[in-house]
């Protein structure tokens, strides 16, 4: 895993793009601080919604280096989940600009994927997360099911016998705004 794990890093940190496993689906991902590297993905998913590109986080303090409103309890219902949660927080800073929607807000979860959690260990900054898709079309649950198109559209792919047992299904989604509302998604 360490062989790969390298290879991922340094594609992150020359601004490309990777397809890897997650704990839910297969997802294509970038450096979340490298805006170049957020249109790469952009342009691939032939998609422009900032609201659909999440962030994976090592841990709750990687989180709050990247959002700066975020009310305690969110940090709470984080930690009491037992299946893979992303959280809409107040106060996205230090992100590429092109990763933030007007509001001003930033997806986070905290994958519970051993491949995830240590290239976060070692990247040390959020990793874009969003579905291997084109926009508009079905996500992909394993990566027998991802396209011609995004195979060939990003600069590596993470071995598969790296996906450990992810869910096949996105992530339940709750947003947060800074007075404590609380929104359910999905």
């Amino acid at each position: 895993m360490d062989r790969e794990i390298a290879l991922a890093l340094e594609v992150l940190r020359n601004g490309g793009i990777i397809l890897y496993p997650t704990d839910t689906v297969w997802g294509i991902g970038c450096d979340a601080t490298n805006a170049e590297a957020v249109q790469k993905i952009y342009d691939l998913k032939r998609s422009a919604d900032k609201k659909s590109m999440l962030v994976l986080c090592k841990d709750a303090n990687m989180v709050v280096r990247y959002v700066d409103k975020a009310p305690g309890i969110a940090f709470e219902v984080m930690e009491m989940a037992t299946k893979p949660l992303t959280l809409i927080l107040p106060g996205a800073t230090g992100v590429a600009e092109n990763l933030i929607p007007e509001e001003g807000t930033l997806g986070v979860r905290v994958p519970d994927h051993e491949f995830c959690q240590k290239l976060l260990y070692k990247f040390g900054k959020p990793i874009v997360s969003t579905s291997a898709n084109i926009s508009g079309e079905k996500t992909p649950k394993k990566i027998a099911e991802v396209s011609k198109e995004i195979l060939e559209g990003v600069d590596f792919v993470v071995n598969p016998r790296f996906q450990g047992r992810p869910t096949g299904a996105p992530s339940s989604i709750i947003a947060f705004g800074e007075d404590c509302e609380i929104k359910i998604i999905r």
